[in-house]
């Protein structure tokens, strides 16, 4: 059940068969990006995590154009929730309510407590603060991350809506970008069959100078998101690009702000963003390799996402354990001279404490490990990145043959675990094929994903026989 808090102030009434969640909704307003055809977003609590959230609508005056695009728009927000990133807002759940007057979307996002990065640059310059040049870095590779990640998904995901405004800064430090939907509700949701228009980005006089000289002319790419993140990385930099009163920031003046940056690869940086030809603009990933991002990572941190992405195989609180029963004296590591004394790494020197919260910042998305980023696409459903009529017109292709696995399976072993809250669940299968050749797959798995389903894939992609196929069944 749902339980709602009119925005009079009423007492709570239930509306039953809405949503799996509990929801408590109040009736303050919240900013978190405006969205076209989104009516209202208000601050709510999610009374079975304990935590608060946003609350978003988008209403439908004409019900025969909302059960028209209903399918679709069910389509388009099941694809919504497996874009994850730690670097995106995170959207959690939507239902759909048919009133007798009026239909309505209403979809539950997470909600960002700090406020937005404008906020933050705004109170930076009236403490007459400068900006921290490794925060602006560590910044700059988080929105990066988040902008890679998009790019890479096949079909891309172009976000189209970035700006100062639309990215949030959490009290760790840690940057997440929101209003990933804003290109789908364009697509999905046209301003005929919307109740209300929502203000729209674009047509802001002060956000304008965020948008690439094409936006809007032709098909959009990955040019027009690098566009806006080097007016963004800019706006970081320098705290804000002065506008004339109430009009838009004049491209004199980004020219300007660009120029009194006194780090000259930070300028090289920003500028390689902003070319007015979108063909000469890098990639997100060709951004976080620039002089002024990069650098090797340490064992530190490549230890620490080891033991994060691997987290499953390990029990609970082992770092915890591990680092007890260490004899803080005993010697670690040693490096060794001909010429001096050696050096000597003890326990002792390393605080359990900052151990674990540097675990959580890498945990949280604090520091991507986007060196070593897979080129692989990340496959995302086709309709969440295709406009409404490339939807209705672009079927998808004939799959390429796959070799074909003739070897048996004699002999399986199959693995399931879930982290705490139950949203994740690891599937590990140990496979002995018929030659006493050892196969190892572990994935992922989402809660719609049934047994049919992986044994089909795992025929598929020639990692077991179709006689296997038939005969496996996995314990989901």
């Amino acid at each position: 059940h749902l339980t709602e808090k009119v925005s009079s102030g009423h007492h709570l009434k239930e509306q039953e068969e809405l949503s799996p969640v509990s929801v408590s909704l109040c009736p303050l307003q919240v900013s978190q990006g405006n969205v076209p055809g989104v009516e209202s977003a208000s601050l709510a609590m999610d009374t079975e995590e304990g935590v608060e959230v946003v609350w978003n609508e988008v209403l439908f005056s004409d019900k025969k154009v909302f059960k028209a695009q209903e399918e679709k728009i069910k389509e388009m927000f099941e694809n919504l929730m497996q874009v994850e990133h730690p670097n995106i807002v995170k959207f959690h759940k939507y239902w759909l309510d048919m009133k007798e007057s009026q239909a309505r979307v209403i979809f539950i996002t997470e909600y960002m407590s700090s406020g937005s990065l404008k906020q933050f640059l705004k109170k930076t310059k009236k403490n007459h603060k400068t900006m921290n040049v490794k925060a602006w870095k560590r910044w700059c590779t988080q929105i990066l991350s988040a902008l890679s990640y998009l790019h890479s998904c096949d079909p891309p995901i172009i976000h189209g809506n970035l700006t100062c405004d639309t990215i949030f800064i959490q009290h760790n430090g840690l940057i997440k970008i929101g209003s990933v939907w804003h290109r789908l509700f364009v697509n999905v949701f046209p301003d005929a069959s919307v109740h209300g228009k929502g203000r729209q980005h674009r047509d802001e006089q002060r956000n304008l100078h965020f948008f690439a000289p094409e936006y809007g002319a032709g098909e959009d790419d990955y040019a027009i998101d690098i566009f806006s993140f080097g007016i963004c990385a800019l706006e970081m930099a320098v705290l804000e690009i002065q506008a004339n009163g109430d009009s838009a920031v004049s491209k004199e003046a980004i020219v300007n702000a660009g120029q009194s940056l006194e780090d000259p690869l930070m300028r090289e940086f920003t500028q390689s963003c902003l070319h007015l030809d979108a063909k000469l603009r890098p990639t997100a990933h060709d951004l976080l390799f620039h002089r002024v991002l990069f650098e090797v990572h340490s064992l530190k941190l490549l230890a620490a996402h080891c033991l994060i992405n691997n987290q499953y195989l390990l029990p609970e609180n082992c770092v915890e354990e591990k680092t007890k029963s260490f004899d803080p004296n005993a010697v670690m590591a040693e490096i060794k001279h001909e010429d001096r004394q050696g050096v000597q790494l003890k326990y002792s020197h390393v605080s359990p404490l900052e151990l674990d919260k540097f675990l959580e910042d890498v945990k949280n998305g604090i520091y991507p490990l986007m060196n070593f980023a897979s080129s692989r696409p990340h496959p995302v459903p086709r309709a969440l990145s295709l406009s409404q009529e490339q939807v209705e017109t672009v079927k998808t292709p004939t799959p390429e043959p796959q070799e074909t696995e003739t070897r048996k399976v004699v002999q399986m072993h199959c693995n399931l675990e879930s982290n705490e809250e139950g949203t994740k669940t690891h599937l590990s299968l140990f496979l002995k094929m018929d030659d006493k050749l050892h196969r190892q797959l572990s994935c992922d798995i989402l809660p719609t994903d049934t047994s049919k389903d992986l044994a089909s894939e795992l025929v598929h992609y020639a990692f077991i026989n179709e006689v296997n196929g038939k005969l496996l069944c996995f314990p989901l």
